[in-house]
């Protein structure tokens, strides 16, 4: 095998298949990379690269080798808000490791890393810093005298850095790991290995030699292993030398397309933009491999996984521009880079990308209507958005709470997570009470009694009045004789006109009474063919054997009948329009609008929407008689009569035939010409889940009042807006260019506030010997305004300057924000903003971070502005003064 010299590139295909053969050539077994779904069913994903050998390391699965070597694909998510934002975060990534089963121990391990890192990879010693646990004599010795490292070059760390266990108890032992160091110039005097500008930790070298009792006990393993990692996207870093595992060719190509798609050049690109392409690039990675190895999109567990992270695509994407669905060719740029490595993602490939298509198209739609909402709220000035909105955004948007952070945070807003957190707690509680009641009712007693009565004869499709006879009278899940005014009963009759809910129609209203009885019926279903009328007494004694008429009502009946009769135009119009195939999946007929729900694999467009309402509403005009008749299951099915898959049906069935437009098994209520629908109109079309979508729509009166509030509404814009409705659109594109130049305005005034109050620090800074310090206080200005000054001050005091600044951009709101701006001299000195920020927000309960000449940061505590500032007085004080001694 040849050895790469340190300046020869070396692809990532490269890189796997070296180490791979390296230590294959050392009789290591090549393991392939098991699936993202662990069998161990204790992790949701797997983790890292010894997950599956993890019953192996435990003692509870047979070895496969002695010794073994893997590329193991790995998904992590607890720190996904840091991809793409430092250089080496990713959800997905693949980590190369070489395994020792009770055979080769620590000498072997450490002899074959450092051949295969020097002599293979071709990495000089110059560059190279190993870390021990600090009471691991026998690596230190190994490190020194059989490889002869420098001395300098061992860094020695506590169990929290160099100590590696399953868990509490069970096998463990010191690790030792190799950090590749880009600035090995600056020396070897005090080694900050957390200094992830100059240290990548890249390869980790695990001694599994004890076992851990409950009490803490360590004693040594019959049988020692080996378990080491190579992050295969950070040793491409180092070899491409590239500035962050981004810009490699594992992923780079991902990211160019998607660049070449928005029309975006990703150099000259601006942070958050070059965020917003990692995240892409690294995201579509992980989900390929995850609906490739069975992964399918849900609100559950990996699902949820999967769902989020191509949520998070499709939200970067719209932040880069991307209107329309871009994901699928993305995801055949990385099928194609792994695919030679991965041969089911091809073979996978048509599943994979309609997958993400469907997934995509799905929270488009909910990103229209979420964003509509939470851009009200982000405009409305209010800092926080209440636990209820983020709990709605997610009911009944399916906005996740961790986007609506997100967005929130990039617009300086909060989020009331404890308030989510109790709203969603009332919902559980909330449906658990319900079904509850669903048990008592039909689940409980009333389940058992059911069986009692004979099957109640319906009567109501010719008429809506009945004569019929209480057989039965249930009180809270009890049968009982008698029921009196003001309880709530569930009450059987003989023969009843109530249409009992099913076939998605929904039940009548309506009446039972006799002379000297009232009952309100306001809920109908049926229970093995007997109708349960649910309803309370208003007036009277009701009792077992009692005889009473049934009255429907007779308008809520009509708009039932109106709307189902439009279920089947719906759907054969959907089978114009849209395609053949179209078939129901599943339906509400209610009083005041319809629900249908479809198969299409595809959003219907305006357009056909359009199509399929001017071909319901012809049908309508035409004044189609209904026949309806029941006959033999056989002969309607050879009639060509439309049944719903999935659905029972008897040998004998109902037929409800609009003759040359419809043709469907139906046993619900209808109407007697299609004429008395007056109109159709669809409202809403998405998708709810893979390949299904869900139209809503008005017959008749609803669709009327529909009409009738729009109306209504443009005649109120128009007198609010003084223009008669021909004119609004004018007028309201007109309202928005004003708002527009407003809003400029509004920003330019800002900005001169904002250089007002700070233009003056210039000519008051502190001079420390060959340095400018400015730290002072700037309340009123948000994070962007403060930004902004810290740069200009530090653009005009030079390259030995130094500018913090703190304040409070809204009081009401009680939050504080810094900034921290270096010059470039103090960089190359060493200096990094980002870590005296964290010391400075710290004393005022905050956090942030950023680059070494450029950081910000919020606080909570704003009693502590003045001690912080002072300590970053001190501490600058001492370090400028040092530096200009020198």
């Amino acid at each position: 095998m040849k050895s790469q010299t340190k300046n020869t590139p070396i692809t990532g295909d490269e890189i796997r298949k070296e180490f791979l053969n390296f230590y294959h050539e050392k009789l290591h077994e090549i393991i392939p990379s098991a699936s993202l779904i662990p069998d161990d069913p204790t992790v949701m994903l797997t983790i890292a690269g010894m997950l599956p050998f993890k019953p192996v390391f435990l003692g509870l699965k047979e070895r496969p080798s002695k010794r073994a070597t893997s590329s193991q694909k790995c998904i992590r998510t607890n720190d996904i808000e840091n991809v793409g934002v430092t250089a080496r975060h990713h959800t997905f990534f693949e980590m190369l490791g070489n395994f020792s089963f009770g055979d080769y121990f620590k000498k072997e391990a450490i002899e074959w890393a450092w051949e295969l890192v020097t002599d293979i990879y071709g990495l000089s010693a110059e560059n190279i810093i190993v870390s021990v646990f600090h009471e691991d004599d026998d690596s230190v010795k190994i490190w020194k005298e059989d490889i002869g490292i420098h001395p300098q070059r061992i860094i020695k760390l506590g169990e929290k850095d160099n100590f590696w266990s399953s868990g509490k108890t069970g096998p463990c032992g010191p690790c030792s790991e190799l950090y590749y160091d880009f600035k090995p110039e600056k020396g070897l005097q005090n080694i900050d290995l957390e200094d992830g500008d100059r240290f990548i930790e890249f390869y980790n070298l695990v001694f599994m030699q004890y076992n851990r009792d409950p009490d803490g006990q360590l004693t040594d393993l019959k049988y020692k292993n080996i378990d080491t990692g190579m992050g295969l996207e950070r040793m491409a870093q180092i070899l491409q030398k590239k500035n962050n595992n981004y810009e490699t060719d594992l992923i780079f190509p991902i990211i160019q397309k998607a660049s070449e798609i928005s029309k975006i050049d990703y150099y000259s690109s601006d942070e958050r933009t070059k965020i917003s392409l990692k995240i892409i690039g690294d995201h579509i990675r992980a989900v390929i491999h995850l609906i490739s190895d069975g992964v399918v999109a849900s609100n559950l567990g990996r699902g949820y996984i999967l769902r989020r992270l191509i949520r998070r695509m499709v939200r970067h994407g719209r932040l880069l521009g991307l209107k329309n669905e871009f994901l699928s060719k993305l995801a055949s740029v990385g099928i194609k880079l792994m695919q030679e490595n991965y041969p089911d993602l091809k073979n996978n490939c048509e599943h994979i990308l309609s997958e993400i298509k469907i997934e995509e198209i799905r929270f488009r739609e909910t990103l229209d209507r979420g964003e509509k909402l939470l851009d009200e709220l982000i405009s409305s000035g209010q800092k926080m958005i209440t636990g209820f909105k983020a709990f709605e955004l997610y009911d009944t948007y399916g906005f996740p709470l961790e986007l609506t952070e997100e967005i929130a945070q990039e617009n300086n807003i909060g989020v009331d997570v404890k308030g989510f957190d109790k709203e969603m707690s009332a919902q559980k509680e909330r449906a658990k009470a319900a079904s509850q009641i669903i048990d008592l009712t039909l689940e409980g007693s009333l389940e058992r009694e059911i069986d009692l009565f004979d099957k109640t004869f319906f009567n109501g499709y010719d008429s809506l009045d009945s004569d019929a006879e209480i057989k039965g009278i249930f009180l809270e899940s009890t049968l009982v004789n008698k029921a009196s005014e003001g309880q709530k009963v569930l009450i059987v009759l003989d023969q009843t006109s109530f249409y009992g809910e099913s076939g998605g129609q929904v039940g009548d209203i309506g009446t039972i009474f006799s002379n000297d009885l009232e009952v309100l019926v306001d809920n109908v279903i049926r229970k093995k063919n007997v109708f349960l009328h649910y309803g309370i007494v208003k007036k009277g004694i009701l009792s077992l054997g009692q005889k009473v008429k049934t009255k429907v009502n007779d308008l809520a009946r009509a708009k039932a009948a109106a709307n189902h009769t439009a279920t089947h135009l719906l759907q054969s119009a959907l089978k114009v329009v849209v395609n053949e195939s179209v078939g129901q999946k599943g339906s509400l007929v209610a009083f005041n609008k319809l629900r249908f729900d479809f198969n299409s694999s595809q959003p219907i467009t305006k357009d056909q929407i359009f199509k399929v309402e001017t071909l319901v509403n012809s049908w309508i005009l035409e004044n189609h008689s209904l026949d309806i008749k029941n006959m033999a299951k056989s002969e309607a099915l050879e009639r060509g009569a439309v049944a719903m898959f999935g659905e029972k049906y008897d040998d004998e069935v109902r037929v409800v035939d609009v003759p040359s437009v419809s043709m469907e098994l139906c046993g619900g209520t209808h109407v007697k010409t299609t004429s008395e629908l007056g109109c159709f109109k669809i409202i809403s079309e998405e998708g709810i889940s893979a390949g299904v979508r869900r139209i809503e729509a008005l017959s008749g009166q609803s669709a009327f009042e529909y009409f009738s509030d729009k109306n209504s509404l443009v005649s109120q814009l128009s007198d609010l807006l003084k223009a008669n409705p021909n004119q609004l659109l004018d007028r309201v594109n007109s309202l928005q260019s004003e708002l527009i130049n407003k809003n400029k305005e509004i920003q330019k005034m800002k900005d001169e506030i904002a250089y007002f109050k700070y233009s003056s620090l210039s000519s008051s800074a502190n001079k420390i010997g060959l340095f400018s310090l400015i730290i002072s206080q700037l309340d009123g200005l948000d994070g962007n305004s403060l930004q902004s000054a810290a740069l200009d001050l530090t653009s005009k005091l030079g390259d030995k300057s130094v500018v913090i600044l703190g304040g409070i951009p809204d009081k009401e709101n009680r939050k504080l924000l810094f900034v921290v701006s270096f010059g470039e001299d103090l960089v190359k000195r060493g200096m990094h903003a980002g870590k005296l920020i964290n010391d400075i927000s710290r004393i005022c309960s905050g956090g942030g971070g950023g680059k070494p000449n450029f950081a910000q940061a919020g606080a909570k505590d704003i009693d502590k502005l003045n001690d912080a500032l002072e300590y970053a007085r001190k501490d600058l004080r001492t370090k400028l003064l040092s530096y200009s001694d020198k």
